[in-house]
């Protein structure tokens, strides 16, 4: 696969392809899950599965998934094979939601001006002559 390639009209890049992959990854709420336990530290493909009513080989592929996206690796320790959360793909979607979030904070501000400025219009007394 080529670092940039066409992809309905638009050119995307390796990070835009990175991006897709977490948010991707990050649409299944077993995999959702599977990181928020590692949040709080390692753990071995048994302990990730046991809260889940699928088989072992479904949470292997939700594991899968997950590093394919770069959000967890999985080390090797004789027979443990611990999984860790890395945070760096978290890091490109929140910098990648923050543009947004800047944008609807001055849409809204606009529009709080914009409303305080028609009620002010609203209150002023109109003059009839008479």
């Amino acid at each position: 696969m080529t670092a940039t390639r066409r992809r309905r009209g638009v050119r995307t890049g390796g990070s835009s392809e990175r991006l897709n992959a977490t948010f991707a990854a990050l649409a299944d709420p077993t995999r959702r899950a599977i990181l928020s336990r590692l949040a709080s530290g390692e753990a071995s493909v048994s302990e990730l599965a046991e809260p889940f009513d699928i088989s072992l080989p479904a949470v292997s592929k939700h594991l899968k998934v997950l590093q394919r996206a770069g959000l967890i690796e999985q080390a090797r320790d004789a027979q443990w094979r611990p999984c860790r959360i890395t945070p760096a793909p978290l890091k490109a979607v929140d910098d990648w939601v923050e543009q947004y979030r800047r944008l609807w904070e001055q849409r809204l501000d606009q529009l709080e001006d914009y409303l305080r400025a028609l009620r002010l219009t609203e209150q002023k007394p109109s003059r009839i002559k008479r």
